[in-house]
């Protein structure tokens, strides 16, 4: 096996760090010789009522273990707060490599849709897109002078394939996806890495879940928020070449999440589309593109081929 992946030297700021998964991050990251910035706002999960405990604690036990870290209760939702957080990083430390952005708050999951609101909405779109997009934009100078960087965002399998109760929680973690893939198609020159996790961790986020004691018993025992840390400490170094990458993350489970098209139908009319329904919806032969612009070209590629062969 190849030398341990250590972080020493390096600073990381780990949003949403306070409890469950952010705080398994930053645990690990701190044991391999990372300095930690340990940012929760505190409060409950939705994010009412504000308390700087739950970073304070992460941090006692971080210098208990003999590592080092300081806590931050900015809000990640505030832009003027981020940057005051980035600089006071920058200025401490002399630098900053690596961003997780965890942070996030979530409603029960027996919400439906006619319990949403333009309102509820909003607020689900500022904690996480908002939030994620803040930290990213206040690191991303810092990160460009010094040509390194990584940056983890989280994003949800309630994203990538939905989930009953989680509407605006969905739609806000499929937003950090986009920014994410949009992201990496810029930062690589920069010699900086974007990638994001779904996570999937028996955390207070879930404490409302409803299932039978086996099932809960079953999540505890499998989703324990410290066996997604392996996918992101992985992401967060500097020996991780992967860019505009989505991995899901759960159980002690990694795979990449891979959005691709088949070969599809060519029908002009929506009866055309009737009659070859199945050829439409498979999956069969799929390709996968870095990003839209590969896509445009595969499909103009296509559409010359079929020109030239006279099916046009």
């Amino acid at each position: 096996m190849r030398d341990a992946m250590r972080f020493d030297g390096r600073v990381a700021v780990v949003t949403g760090a306070g409890r469950g998964i952010g705080r398994a991050h930053a645990l690990a990251l701190a044991a391999r010789g990372a300095k930690v910035i340990v940012n929760d706002l505190g409060g409950s999960v939705t994010g009412q009522g504000a308390s700087g405990d739950p970073a304070d604690q992460v941090v006692a036990d971080i210098v208990d273990a003999g590592g080092k870290a300081v806590a931050s209760h900015h809000d990640v939702t505030d832009p003027a707060a981020v940057h005051s957080l980035i600089d006071q990083v920058v200025g401490a430390f002399g630098r900053l490599d690596i961003v997780i952005a965890n942070a996030g708050i979530f409603y029960p999951t027996t919400r439906r849709f006619a319990d949403t609101s333009p309102e509820t909405v909003e607020r689900m779109w500022r904690s996480h897109v908002g939030g994620t997009y803040n930290v990213l934009r206040a690191a991303w100078p810092q990160m460009v002078a010094q040509g390194y960087g990584r940056l983890v965002t989280t994003t949800s399998q309630a994203a990538i394939y939905g989930q009953v109760g989680a509407i605006e929680y969905g739609m806000a973690k499929a937003g950090i996806v986009g920014l994410t893939l949009a992201l990496a198609q810029e930062s690589e020159a920069h010699g900086i890495r974007v990638n994001a996790v779904a996570p999937a961790g028996m955390t207070r986020m879930l404490d409302g879940i409803e299932a039978d004691d086996s099932v809960r018993q079953a999540l505890q025992q499998f989703f324990r928020p410290e066996l997604v840390s392996p996918t992101v400490l992985w992401l967060a170094h500097e020996d991780c070449r992967s860019n505009g990458q989505v991995f899901e993350a759960a159980a002690g489970r990694t795979a990449r999440v891979v959005a691709g098209e088949p070969a599809g139908v060519w029908a002009d009319t929506p009866e055309a589309l009737r009659e070859h329904a199945a050829q439409a919806q498979s999956t069969e032969g799929l390709a996968h593109f870095a990003h839209g612009i590969d896509w445009a070209g595969w499909v103009i590629g296509q559409a010359m081929q079929r020109v030239s062969a006279g099916q046009a």
